[in-house]
């Protein structure tokens, strides 16, 4: 890797975020994934845990890696006896699987706008991600963008909350450079500012003169770009994943109309730069 060219750091181990094919899987599992291994990606990151053995077994025999998962977010965001059992299911299934990270993904509308109730997320973070350390497994919390919106103060953020309240060594940030630049922050300087506390990256492009957008419903569908083809300055940010040590990163595309297409796209770019 030469400061020219950071992404070949990540290539040998590049992974494609299932929620981009998750149409695709709905209709033909095997040859979605034999599509993800034919563009040259080296895994994959798992949406959710539904057919995971069926999806484990066939990436095996395709020779894509399996090393992160999200798991179901309503199993921490609304707690009681059916979500602590989800919980030690998906721990269950972690290890079983040799996972390195589990993923805490979302929070939904109606229980993330106070200040209280991201303090109970948090909280809730924390004492899972001690379960996963326990058993070997590193948890991580994938932002959005309304983490950036003011809360019921109207002046702390849900990020700082997180920033604050996490504690790094039970939970770690899957950061996402689409979102954080969406929602109105630097990723090159927030992946310097946050230094040992993001495992992973999400990496997607998003157009010039794109709107600060907090709601992700309100993100038009082609907003979600392929790298490359968008404004964000991906010579950087790969260069400030490498330096602050990032362990990997799945590319990520909510939105395409083709997907497969667009999966190609991304890696090639990389490839290329």
């Amino acid at each position: 890797m030469t400061a020219a060219h950071p992404a070949r750091h990540y290539l040998p181990t590049l992974g494609l975020q299932l929620w981009t094919v998750r149409r695709e899987l709905e209709r033909d599992i095997p040859g979605t994934l034999r599509a993800i291994a034919q563009a040259g990606y080296a895994q994959i990151e798992l949406q959710n845990l539904a057919n995971v053995h069926a999806i484990a077994r066939l990436a095996r025999e395709l020779g894509l890696g399996l090393t992160s998962a999200f798991l179901d977010w309503t199993a921490l965001a609304q707690p009681g006896p059916a979500a602590d059992a989800e919980l030690v299911r998906t721990l269950a299934l972690a290890r079983e699987l040799n996972l390195r990270y589990l993923v805490f993904g979302y929070l939904g509308k109606g229980g993330r706008e106070t200040i209280t109730q991201m303090r109970a997320h948090a909280a809730a973070a924390n004492a899972f991600g001690r379960r996963c350390r326990d058993a070997g497994i590193q948890l991580c919390y994938h932002h959005h963008a309304f983490e950036f919106a003011p809360l019921d103060d109207g002046r702390t953020t849900g990020w700082d909350i997180l920033l604050r309240d996490f504690e790094p060594d039970l939970v770690q940030f899957e950061f996402d450079v689409f979102w954080a630049a969406a929602g109105g922050l630097d990723p090159v300087q927030t992946l310097h500012d946050l230094r040992g506390r993001i495992a992973q990256v999400h990496l997607k492009d998003l157009p010039a003169g794109t709107p600060r957008l907090w709601d992700e419903h309100a993100v038009p569908p082609e907003t979600f770009q392929e790298i490359g083809r968008g404004c964000l300055d991906w010579t950087r940010i790969l260069a400030a994943c490498v330096a602050t040590g990032v362990a990997q990163c799945h590319v990520e595309q909510d939105e395409s109309p083709d997907p497969l297409a667009s999966i190609r796209q991304s890696i090639d770019w990389l490839r290329r730069h």
